[in-house]
C-alpha cells in the first residue's frame, strides 16, 4: 500500500512508522518545516500510572510496550523505564494513594505505596519533606523535542519513506488523494489526517461537528540539576486530574483540602521529568476558554517552583525555557482519541488530549489494524 500521513508530530509520525513497518510505502506531509506543536511541547512521559481503567489504560500499557520496543530499534529515543513517584503529606493525600494502589489493577499499573526512605532509597534527589510516596514502575521517559527527527531518520533508512515538510494541504481531491498548497497533489490507498491541534481549514470542512476541543499549558526547563532525577515526579495534586484516582477518599481530599489558590485558579498539577542534559522539564497549566491569552503568566513558574523545590529540598537551577502549547482533546475525555472516516479513503486521528505522547503508538497500531493495513 502507498499511505499519506499529514502531521509531522508524534501521532502522524507514528502512523508512518507502523505503515513502513508492515511493509507499505509512506509519503508524510507537515506545514512546518519541523512540528512544533504539542509533541515537542511536552514531557516526554510514558504516563500510565494516571490513565483511568479499561480502554485508556489498556491503550496506554500497550503504548508502553511498543515505545519500549521502538526505542531499542531508535536509541535518539531516550527511551527509559524510569517509573514515577508522587510524594504524599498528610492524612488525606495518603489516603488517596493507599486507594490508588488498593485498585484492582494496581498491578498492572505497577503501583506500589512506598515510606519516604523508600521513596529516597528510589530517587535520593528527592530530600524535601514528605511522608510516602506513591510508586508507578510502568512509567517511562522518552526525548520529545527530538523523538520525531530519530523516527524519521529510521524510517527513510527503509527507502520506503519520504518526509514533505513546508507544505499545508488543503484540499481532498479523490479517493486516497489530497493536494497541498504547492499544487502538488499527493495520492495513496489511504490518508490519515494527524493534525495535533489545527482543527481549522480542512480539518473543519470535512468535520464541522468534531468533539474536539483545544487546551492552553504553560510548561518550563531548567539548567542541569547537576545530580540524576532517577525517576519522574508528581505531586498531589495530580490525583485531581487524572481518572485513575477518582475514589472516595479523593472526594475527600477534595471537600477538605483545597489546591493552593494559584493552582486552582489556572488548573494546576506538578508533572516533572529530567532531560537527557540533566535538565528538568517542569509543568504544567490547563486553560479550556478560547481566545487563549498569548503571554505566559509568572504566578505558576512560581507555584511550581515552591512545589519542587519542597520535594527536593533545595534551590531549583536557573530557568532556561518557558513556554506554552496547545493540544486537541476529546470533550468526551473518557475517549482516547477521535478516529473519523471523514472522506473516501480519508481519516481523521485527532483529540487525545495529553495523553497523545504516551499513547501515540498504541494509537497508530489501532489503525493500521482498522484500516487492514
Amino acid at each position: 500500500m502507498r499511505v499519506i500521513v499529514v502531521g509531522g508530530g508524534v501521532v502522524g509520525t507514528m502512523h508512518a512508522w507502523q505503515a513502513v513497518e508492515r511493509g507499505h510505502e509512506v509519503v508524510q506531509i507537515e506545514r512546518e518545516a519541523e512540528a512544533r506543536g504539542a509533541s515537542l511541547r511536552n514531557f516526554g512521559q510514558i504516563w500510565v500510572s494516571g490513565r483511568a481503567g479499561g480502554e485508556e489504560l489498556d491503550t496506554a500499557l500497550r503504548a508502553r510496550e511498543l515505545w519500549e520496543r521502538i526505542g531499542a530499534e531508535v536509541p535518539g529515543l531516550g527511551f527509559r523505564a524510569i517509573g514515577s513517584l508522587t510524594p504524599v503529606r498528610g492524612a488525606r493525600e495518603y489516603a488517596v494513594a493507599e486507594a490508588a494502589a488498593a485498585r484492582p489493577d494496581a498491578a498492572a499499573r505497577g503501583y506500589e505505596l512506598v515510606t519516604a526512605a523508600q521513596a529516597r532509597e528510589i530517587n535520593p534527589a528527592l530530600r524535601g519533606a514528605f511522608e510516602a510516596a506513591l510508586w508507578c514502575e510502568r512509567d517511562a521517559a522518552v526525548e520529545p523535542r527530538t523523538a520525531q527527527l530519530h523516527l524519521r531518520e529510521a524510517l527513510k533508512a527503509s527507502g520506503r519513506y519520504t518526509f514533505l515538510p513546508g507544505r499545508e494541504v488543503r484540499e481532498v481531491v479523490g479517493h486516497g488523494a489530497v493536494r497541498d498548497d504547492h499544487g502538488d497533489v499527493h495520492r495513496g490507498d489511504a490518508v490519515v489526517l494527524a493534525t495535533g491541534a489545527w482543527l481549522s481549514g480542512l480539518v473543519r470542512e470535512l468535520a464541522p461537528d468534531l468533539p474536539v476541543r483545544r487546551v492552553r499549558l504553560q510548561m518550563m526547563q531548567t539548567a542541569p540539576l547537576g545530580e540524576q532525577l532517577t525517576t519522574s515526579v508528581a505531586d498531589a495534586d495530580s490525583f485531581r486530574y487524572y481518572p485513575a484516582y477518582q475514589s472516595e477518599a479523593l472526594d475527600l481530599l477534595n471537600a477538605e483540602q483545597a489546591q493552593a489558590p494559584v493552582a486552582a485558579a489556572h488548573k494546576m498539577q506538578l508533572l516533572m521529568v529530567q532531560r537527557q542534559d540533566g535538565g528538568l522539564t517542569i509543568g504544567d497549566t490547563h486553560e479550556y476558554e478560547h481566545p487563549f491569552a498569548f503571554d505566559t503568566l509568572e504566578d505558576p513558574y512560581e507555584h511550581l517552583t515552591e512545589v519542587v523545590e519542597s520535594f527536593l529540598g533545595r534551590p531549583l537551577p536557573k530557568i532556561r525555557h518557558r513556554w506554552a502549547g496547545v493540544y486537541a482533546q476529546c470533550t468526551d475525555t473518557s475517549r482516547v482519541v477521535h478516529r473519523q472516516q471523514v472522506a473516501d479513503g480519508v481519516w481523521l486521528v485527532t483529540g487525545p488530549g495529553g495523553r497523545g505522547m504516551t499513547c501515540s503508538p498504541a494509537i497508530a497500531e489501532t489503525t493500521a489494524n482498522e484500516l487492514g493495513w
